[in-house]
């Protein structure tokens, strides 16, 4: 049943009379004879009721003795209302009330039936007392007007909104039925010679659609905390009467900001408080839509978008609705002034109009803006003062209790259609989703559904039809998504990867030493309350740490091409930055930076840390840093900038509640130590080139060597670096004719000792 009622097909065409007294016109009920009332008797009830004028509004009906089987009587008002007149003809049907049907929020309009100079002043609480009672179970439709008696005086009301408790905002009809628990608010115009005192108990209820909030019903997961602070800094102070504000001395907040990373739910959030506000529908505006080539039209723009509630706290005062302005990107517009270099001087204009208008001399009361962000540190410093955009809010990345609320609501749908597989574990999708954002993890559901649609389709015949009962998405759907959806600020896994190919070799008791340090390192900045933020250097020539991250199937398949390229210490850090399950793991690398400025290198370092900032546990990786330097041993040539930027960004603590580890590695300690950059480190370790026990255990796994050429090859490479050891490893298998790699990868074949001396001679330099 729609829940503005049915119509039964009880009907009848009464005639109109007056009604059977005077006194009975105020009662705003149809009267019709006796025999007549049980047509229109709503079932399992003592109501009667019928629908009137095209369902334009309906009629509470009594019996009256005086009236004759046929005829309806109806007052002045409800001839009006149905446009016909003493002796026509009207249609009746009878009304049958839906379930939830009781009226929240009434707001009635009030004006004298005969307009003149009088002028009253009407008690809110009183007459809200005294109507409740009068039309206790009568139906109210928005437009609809009502005589009425109050003190001697005769009054009319106008339905202005009727709301009914848990109604969603709808173009269809508004109607509900009086009860004891219906909030009344009086409006009346300053024309109308009335005065609206002690409007207390209907405005402390006012200002929101539903008695209670469900964040998962509205599409919000994962802000409950954030939402809760929302309320009680912009809201709160809004539920109480206007009479208790003032008593208490303080102005609504007019104005919060929104701000964190991409797609965490700051326009959502926005947009489902408009929609849970009573007020006005709220105007959504982007932030570059305001902008105009016109001189003074841009200004001209944010005027408008206050001119409807100028009007209405004119027209209404403290009674007037609130008006909710919300601003996305609002940094496209609101740039700290004096930072544009355009000529025109526009977005400067723009703030002081937008300043002028919150918080001016003609400041309103009525509105409240809300500014959404990702780029706080670009907005004019005026604009968050206590004011203005007072209430700023950070919508940070959801935990893992948000994550699983945020996949909850995108599988709900799924869950009720049985669409989802029963080996589908949310929880276990929420923990593995570090650092997914909502807008990732609602792309995360998505290419999970894709996977399980496309097997429903044959690409040779795409017009086949579909089985709607075999769709189902299953865990395996999600973790193949999982592959395709790279979080943000997530851990940059394929970069670590490459450093670092499928597990680690060991090859000596320093390496794993330093390997154990470094675990011990993460597991301080995971646990230590006294360390938020850790550094640590790993120095030594290139290609030296013998931990080198190999297969050997692997390394046979490739010709040890891949693992020529590898740098041992960096090796290292990724291995640490893996194992450390961080949400947020980052490599910084020279190789990234190639032919970039100075100023546009360290903006990339910076917003690595930045973001490191929004993650509660971070790895950040500075690989090779006197290349991040720029460093040339002529000269010597460095970037002093980008120096100054890694000492500060090294002593820079994270925020409250944000831990960062970050690991730096060199081949050039010397001239780190020069420009202090050491000092900036708290942890310093030497990785050692390979001694001869070393070299021995890196050969005998690779066995490519006779086991009695494995002691004299060994010795041969003492104190080389693992880097080099593999070139020459790989130089010497391809054999003294060229075409053995093969055999000697396989097994087949070992490299001749003599073969290996020769080769040995060629790098001159190790």
């Amino acid at each position: 049943m729609s829940r503005f009622g049915s119509q039964s097909s009880a009907s009848a065409t009464m005639i109109v009379i007056n009604t059977p007294a005077a006194d009975l016109a105020f009662t705003n009920l149809g009267y019709c004879s006796p025999s007549d009332l049980p047509n229109f008797s709503v079932p399992n009830s003592n109501l009667f009721l019928a629908s009137a004028a095209g369902d334009s509004f309906v009629l509470s009906l009594a019996s009256h003795p005086s009236v004759t089987s046929g005829n309806i009587g109806l007052n002045s008002i409800q001839r009006r209302q149905a446009r016909v007149s003493s002796g026509d003809n009207v249609s009746l049907i009878r009304f049958i009330p839906p379930e939830n049907f009781n009226l929240a929020l009434l707001t009635l309009e009030l004006e004298f039936v005969k307009k003149g100079t009088k002028s009253e002043q009407v008690d809110a609480v009183l007459l809200a007392n005294q109507l409740r009672k009068r039309f206790l179970r009568q139906v109210m439709t928005v437009g609809q007007k009502v005589i009425f008696e109050y003190h001697g005086n005769n009054y009319i009301f106008t339905v202005n909104r009727a709301s009914v408790e848990d109604e969603e905002k709808s173009n269809a009809l508004e109607r509900g039925m009086i009860s004891n628990d219906t909030y009344f608010v009086f409006e009346a115009s300053n024309a109308s010679g009335i005065k609206i005192v002690n409007q207390r108990e209907a405005a402390s209820s006012n200002i929101f659609r539903h008695k209670e909030f469900n964040l998962q019903s509205l599409g919000i997961g994962g802000l409950s905390a954030e939402f809760a602070d929302i309320f009680r800094r912009a809201f709160a102070s809004r539920v109480f009467p206007p009479h208790v504000t003032s008593k208490l001395g303080i102005k609504h907040v007019k104005g919060m900001l929104l701000f964190g990373p991409p797609g965490t739910g700051k326009t959502l959030m926005a947009r489902q408080i408009g929609k849970m506000l009573n007020g006005r529908e709220p105007k959504i505006v982007n932030g570059p839509e305001v902008l105009s080539k016109f001189v003074g039209e841009t200004e001209k723009n944010i005027r408008d978008l206050f001119a409807d509630a100028e009007n209405d706290q004119r027209s209404h005062g403290d009674q007037s609705e609130l008006h909710v302005i919300i601003f996305d990107e609002i940094d496209a517009i609101c740039k700290s002034r004096g930072s544009t270099r355009d000529g025109t001087g526009v977005h400067d204009s723009i703030v002081n109009q937008l300043l002028t208008k919150i918080d001016g001399v003609e400041s309103l009361n009525n509105v409240l803006l809300i500014g959404m962000t990702n780029r706080k540190d670009m907005l004019d410093e005026a604009l968050l003062r206590p004011g203005r955009l007072e209430v700023q809010v950070e919508i940070s990345l959801p935990d893992e209790n948000g994550r699983l609320q945020i996949l909850q609501i995108h599988t709900n749908k799924m869950k009720e259609n049985s669409f989802l597989a029963p080996d589908i574990n949310l929880q276990e999708l929420a923990a593995r989703t570090k650092n997914f954002s909502g807008a990732e993890l609602e792309g995360v559901v998505k290419s999970a559904v894709s996977y399980a649609l496309n097997r429903q389709l044959s690409l040779d015949d795409l017009t086949k039809p579909v089985d709607e009962e075999s769709i189902k998405v299953t865990m395996d759907d999600f973790l193949n998504a999982l592959h395709e959806i790279v979080p943000a600020f997530g851990a940059s896994t394929d970069d670590l990867q490459r450093c670092r190919l499928n597990g680690m070799a060991d090859c000596g008791d320093r390496n794993k030493h330093i390997y154990q340090r470094a675990m011990l390192l993460v597991e301080q900045v995971k646990v230590s309350k006294g360390s938020p933020l850790v550094t640590c250097l790993l120095e030594g020539p290139s290609g030296r740490y013998a931990w080198l991250t190999f297969n050997l199937n692997l390394l046979i398949g490739s010709y040890l091409n891949v693992i020529a390229l590898d740098s041992g210490k960096t090796a290292l850090a990724a291995t640490a930055g893996i194992d450390s399950d961080f949400p947020y793991v980052k490599i910084i690398s020279a190789e990234t930076m190639i032919g970039l400025h100075e100023s546009t290198k360290c903006a990339q370092i910076v917003k690595v840390f930045e973001d490191a900032y929004k993650s509660p546990l971070s790895i950040i990786i500075l690989d090779d840093i006197e290349r991040l330097l720029e460093y040339v041993a002529i000269g010597p040539r460095f970037s002093n900038i980008i120096s100054q930027t890694l000492l500060v960004l090294l002593k820079r603590l994270p925020p409250k509640g944000k831990k960062l580890l970050v690991i730096g590695t060199t081949s050039e300690v010397t001239f780190l130590d020069s420009v202090g950059i050491c000092d900036a480190f708290a942890v310093t370790y030497n990785v050692p080139t390979l001694k001869t026990e070393d070299a021995k255990k890196v050969l005998k796994q690779l066995n490519v060597f006779a086991e009695e050429d494995i002691d004299q090859a060994a010795d041969a490479l003492n104190d080389m670096p693992i880097k080099k050891l593999y070139m020459l490893i790989e130089m010497a298998a391809q054999g003294e004719q060229g075409g053995a790699a093969e055999a000697i990868y396989s097994g087949k074949e070992k490299i001749k000792i003599s073969h290996f001396y020769d080769c040995l001679q060629d790098m001159v330099r190790y």
